[in-house]
C-alpha cells in the first residue's frame, strides 16, 4: 500500500516568512469534525437512482451512519474538553474527509447517469466503490482509537466498521452482470431486425428501473447528453442504439406520450422541455441547429451538410436570397459556431461541431445498425397505430409522437414516410382539434426536409390543398406559419417551384399572411414568396396576387425587413421591376432601408435599386435624384457595407452620377441651342 500523504505532512518544511502567497489556513479540529459529520450525514441520505445500484449505496449509507456516530462522539468530547484531537488523529481524519468527499462525488455521479450507462458500466463502477473503500479501511486501520476518548460502544462499532471494510469485493454482482448481457444481446437481435419481445423488453426495463414515458424521456435526453460529451468511448455505440430502444420501448410499452402544451406552441424546439433553437442558429435549409455553419459567395450562412447537398444537386443560387453564386467555396463561419456551442452548453444540448482539423464530422447514428432498425420499429409501430383510427386523443399523441420522431435525422424522416405516414397526417390539416392540427402539419414540416419525402407529399392526394386550408383557416398563427415553412421546403424544388407559383391560392394565402400575423409568421410567408420568386414563370403571378403591395408594407418593420427587401429584389430581377416602380413609395421605401437595416437588408436594397434604375430607366433614377441625401446614403454603404452591398452601391453611384451628367449637359445644350441664344439676343435689344 503506497504512502499516504499525511506521513510526509511534517517532512516538508514550512514556507519561509518572505513567502509572496501565505499557506492557507488550517482549520481548527472542531469545524474538521463538523465538516466530517455533515459530508456522513450527506452520504447516508443518498438513495439508490435506479434497482442495479442499491447495494452499493445500501452499503455506503450503513457505513456513513457508523462514522457519523463516531464523528459525533469526537465532536462533544472535543467541545467539552476543549481540547485538541492528538496530531496523528487530526491528520488521519483530514484524510478521511478526502475519501468521504470522493464518495460523495462518485454517488452525485451516479445519479447524473443515464441508467443504461450504468449498467453498462457497472463493473468499473463497483470498482470505484472498492478502491475507496479499502481507502477508507487503511485510514481506519491506522487511526489512533486509544489516544481518543471513545466510549466501548463506538469504539465496537469503529471494529466492525473496519472488518466490513476490509471484506469489500470488486467483483460484478451476477445479477448485474447477467442485465448487462441481456441488454447488449437484444442490441444484436435488433441489428439482425428481430423485432424485442414485449415481456422480455418489460422485464429489462423494470430491473433497470425505468417504468414510464417520463423516465423514458429523462433517459433518452440523459443518454444524448452523454454521447454529445463524449463520456465513454467505449460504449458509445452501445448508448446510441439505446437511444433507439428506449424510444422504441416509449411508445411500445407505455403508449405515446401527452404532448405538453409547451410543446404544442414551439416551432422547431430540440425537445419537448428544452428552450426554442435561436433562428440564427438554425440552417435556413434543413431548419435544424447548425453543427458546422459556413458562409456561401452571397454572404449566407448555411450548415455544411445542407448548403453541399444544395450544390450537389445542380443548384448555382444562394437558396435563401436567390442570388447567382459567383463561386462555391464555402468559408466557416468559426465566430457563429462558438456561440451555437457555447449555447449547447448552457442549455444541456448534445454539440457535435465539426472540425476541419480533425476530419470528417462523426456520423456514429448513421453507422449506427442497432439504432436505425430501432428507429424504424419505432416508426412502423406509430404509423400501424395511427391507421388503426384512434380517438382525436390518441391520434394527437401519435402524431406528436411521429413529429418527434422526424424532427431530427435523415433516416427517420425516411422511416416514417416510407411506413405510410404521410397520406394518415393529411386528414388532420383539416382537424377541429387546434393541438392535433399543428402537430399534423410540423410533422409534415419536418417530413419535408427530406428530399424524397418532397415527391411524396407534393403526390399524395389531396396534399397541397390541405397545406392551403392550414394557410387560409389554421387553427393557430403557428399552424399556418408551419404550413408556410412547408411550402418553402417543398419549393426548393425546381418543378415544384413552378408548380406553386402557378397555383393562384397558394399565392393568395402566402400574401394575406405577409400581410397580417406574427412577425414569425410574416417571415416565414415571405420566404415562401421569396423562393416561388426563384422561377422567372412565376414572377407575373406574384405581381398579380399582390406580393409587391405587401412586400413594401413589410419594409416598415425591421423583424421582416429583409425578407421583403429581398423580395423586391427578386421581383426586380426576373421581370417584376415595372410592377415594383409603379407601386407607391418603392424607391422612397427602399432608400429608408438603405439608410436604417440591417447589412444584408442595405445590400438587397441596393441591388433592387440598381435593378429598377437599369430597366426602367430615367424614370427610377429621376425618383431616386430627388430623395434628400441620397448621396450620402450611396456613399456611407460604399464604404461600410457588405462586399456585395459596397459593389451594389458603387453601380448605384455611377447609375446616379451618369444621370446628373446627362441632366447637365441637356440643360447645357438648352441653354447654348440656336434658338435659345436668338430669344435671349431679342430680348437684350428690347
Amino acid at each position: 500500500m503506497a504512502e499516504f500523504s499525511f506521513f510526509s505532512i511534517s517532512s516538508f518544511p514550512l514556507p519561509l516568512p518572505c513567502s509572496p502567497t501565505p499557506p492557507p489556513a488550517i482549520p481548527c479540529d472542531g469545524d474538521l469534525l463538523r465538516s466530517l459529520l455533515r459530508l456522513a450525514r450527506e452520504i447516508s441520505l443518498f438513495e439508490a437512482p435506479c434497482p442495479l445500484l442499491r447495494r452499493l449505496f445500501t452499503s455506503l449509507t450503513r457505513k456513513s451512519k457508523i462514522l457519523c456516530i463516531l464523528f459525533e462522539e469526537l465532536l462533544h468530547d472535543q467541545t467539552g474538553n476543549a481540547g485538541e484531537l492528538p496530531r496523528s488523529a487530526s491528520l488521519c481524519l483530514r484524510e478521511i474527509l478526502v475519501v468521504l468527499q470522493r464518495f460523495k462525488g462518485l454517488l452525485g455521479d451516479c445519479s447524473a447517469r443515464s441508467r443504461m450507462r450504468l449498467i453498462l458500466q457497472i463493473d468499473s463502477l463497483g470498482n470505484d466503490f472498492h478502491e475507496l473503500t479499502l481507502d477508507l479501511s487503511t485510514l481506519l486501520d491506522i487511526l489512533p482509537l486509544p489516544e481518543l476518548r471513545l466510549s466501548d460502544d463506538v469504539r465496537d462499532l469503529v471494529d466492525l466498521l473496519r472488518r466490513q471494510c476490509r471484506r469489500s469485493n470488486p467483483a460484478v454482482d451476477p445479477t448485474d452482470d447477467a442485465l448487462r448481457c441481456e441488454i447488449l444481446s437484444m442490441i444484436r437481435e435488433i441489428e439482425q431486425e428481430v423485432v424485442p419481445d414485449l415481456s422480455r423488453l418489460t422485464a429489462i426495463f423494470e430491473k433497470v428501473g425505468i417504468d414510464g414515458t417520463r423516465s423514458c424521456r429523462n433517459e433518452i435526453e440523459c443518454l444524448e447528453r452523454e454521447i454529445g460529451d463524449r463520456v465513454s468511448e467505449k460504449w458509445t455505440a452501445a448508448m446510441i442504439a439505446l437511444v433507439g430502444v428506449v424510444r422504441y420501448a416509449k411508445c411500445v410499452l407505455y403508449g405515446a406520450s401527452t404532448p405538453t402544451s409547451d410543446s404544442s406552441t414551439g416551432k422547431f424546439s430540440f425537445a419537448e422541455l428544452d428552450p426554442l433553437v435561436p433562428p440564427d442558429f438554425r440552417c435556413p435549409i434543413s431548419l435544424e441547429l447548425m453543427r458546422d455553419p459556413v458562409i456561401v459567395a452571397s454572404g449566407q450562412t448555411y450548415d455544411r451538410d445542407s448548403i453541399t447537398r444544395w450544390i450537389g444537386a445542380g443548384h448555382a443560387t444562394c437558396p435563401k436570397s436567390g442570388q447567382l453564386l459567383s463561386h462555391t467555396n464555402l468559408v466557416p463561419n468559426r465566430a457563429l459556431k462558438n456561440l451555437i456551442s457555447a449555447w449547447c452548453r448552457e442549455q444541456n444540448v448534445p454539440f457535435d461541431g465539426f472540425d476541419s482539423n480533425k476530419g470528417e464530422p462523426t456520423s456514429a447514428t448513421c453507422a449506427n445498425k442497432a439504432a436505425l432498425e430501432a428507429a424504424r420499429m419505432t416508426a412502423t409501430f406509430l404509423v400501424n397505430k395511427l391507421d388503426s383510427s384512434p380517438s382525436t386523443e390518441m391520434a394527437n399523441r401519435v402524431v406528436h409522437e411521429l413529429r418527434l420522431l422526424a424532427k431530427t435525422g435523415s433516416d427517420n424522416r425516411a422511416f416514417v414516410a416510407e411506413a405510410g405516414a404521410i397520406p394518415l397526417l393529411l386528414p388532420f390539416l383539416s382537424s377541429e382539434d387546434p393541438r392535433l392540427q399543428l402537430n399534423a402539419v410540423t410533422a409534415l414540416l419536418n417530413l419535408s426536409i427530406l428530399e424524397s419525402n418532397k415527391k411524396r407529399i407534393m403526390h399524395a392526394e389531396g396534399g397541397l390543398d390541405a397545406l392551403i386550408h392550414v394557410l387560409a383557416g389554421g387553427a393557430t398563427w403557428w399552424a399556418k406559419e408551419n404550413a408556410a415553412a412547408t411550402l418553402l421546403s417543398l419549393s426548393s424544388i425546381h418543378a415544384y417551384r413552378r408548380r406553386l407559383g402557378r397555383n393562384q391560392r397558394v399565392v393568395t394565402e402566402l400574401v394575406a399572411l405577409a400581410r397580417k400575423g406574427p412577425a414569425s409568421t410574416k417571415k416565414d410567408a415571405l420566404a415562401a414568396i421569396l423562393s416561388l420568386a426563384g422561377d422567372r414563370e412565376n414572377i407575373a403571378h406574384l405581381v398579380e396576387g399582390g406580393v409587391v403591395e405587401s412586400a413594401l408594407e413589410a419594409l416598415s418593420s425591421m423583424e421582416v425587413a429583409e425578407e421583403a427587401v429581398a423580395v423586391l429584389a427578386a421581383l426586380a430581377k426576373r421581370g417584376g421591376a415595372s410592377a415594383v416602380i409603379d407601386a407607391e413609395g418603392s424607391i422612397p421605401k427602399l432608400v429608408g432601408v438603405m439608410r436604417r437595416g440591417s447589412d444584408w437588408s442595405k445590400e438587397n436594397a441596393a441591388a433592387a435599386l440598381v435593378l429598377l434604375c437599369r430597366r426602367e430607366g430615367s424614370a427610377a433614377v429621376s425618383e431616386l435624384a430627388r430623395m434628400p441625401g441620397i448621396e450620402w446614403v450611396i456613399w456611407e454603404l460604399t464604404g461600410s457595407g457588405t462586399v456585395r452591398g459596397r459593389r451594389k452601391a458603387a453601380s448605384l453611384g455611377r447609375i446616379y452620377r451618369r444621370w446628373l451628367a446627362a441632366v447637365e449637359e441637356a440643360d447645357r445644350m438648352v441653354r447654348f441651342s440656336p434658338a435659345s441664344i436668338s430669344t435671349s439676343t431679342t430680348t437684350a435689344q428690347s
